[in-house]
């Protein structure tokens, strides 16, 4: 399961921070995603949608929850992502704790709950922790592997002529460590 580390160099201006995600939870930063069906679209009945109650529903009250309507999705091997997740996603803290009863909580754990929209970066350096293949040297290109996790293995991967097309994210500034650790650098077209 990729993860950020503490050093990350990027710039505000190439953070999207439109979409929810969608798929299993808890999701780690670091996970590469996609766009799920059509994307972000300006003829939708609305940029928000109701998720349900907060709580327990009770007579003669109204606790509606929100969220952002358009999603994304894990990334495969082979696919195009549009960006790497900079928060976890999940519902519950450490302890088991539901985090909808405790926003300040998931602030300090930088972490969103499901339907919130979650910050993803297009572009910059990263520490992360991950699986990269047995082998990977600094220079090596970087494609989705499944699941959202990074390789350097250009197998099922789709290398188009055309820039636009292909589904490489960025690549290595130097060799994953003992513990997995690398910094990469981040550049999705």
């Amino acid at each position: 399961m990729p993860t950020l580390l503490p050093f990350r160099q990027y710039d505000e201006h190439d953070v999207v921070n439109l979409f929810a995600f969608s798929g299993t939870l808890p999701v780690t930063k670091g996970t590469l995603v996609k766009p799920q069906g059509s994307g972000w679209r300006t003829d939708e009945a609305g940029d928000i949608q109701l998720l349900g109650p907060v709580g327990a529903s009770f007579a003669n009250t109204v606790s509606e929850r929100y969220g952002t309507r358009p999603r994304v999705v894990t990334a495969g091997t082979g696919d195009s992502p549009i960006g790497m997740l900079l928060y976890d996603v999940r519902e519950q803290d450490e302890n088991g704790l539901l985090l909808k009863f405790s926003p300040r909580k998931a602030a300090e754990m930088q972490c969103v709950r499901s339907g919130q929209t979650v910050p993803m970066a297009t572009r910059g350096i990263f520490l992360v922790s991950g699986e990269f293949n047995g082998g990977a040297i600094a220079g090596d290109p970087l494609f989705p592997s499944g699941a959202g996790l990074w390789t350097s293995s250009t197998t099922g991967q789709n290398n188009g002529s055309n820039e636009h097309c292909n589904s490489k994210v960025g690549k290595l500034l130097g060799a994953p460590n003992s513990k997995g650790h690398a910094l990469v650098l981040l550049n999705i077209c």
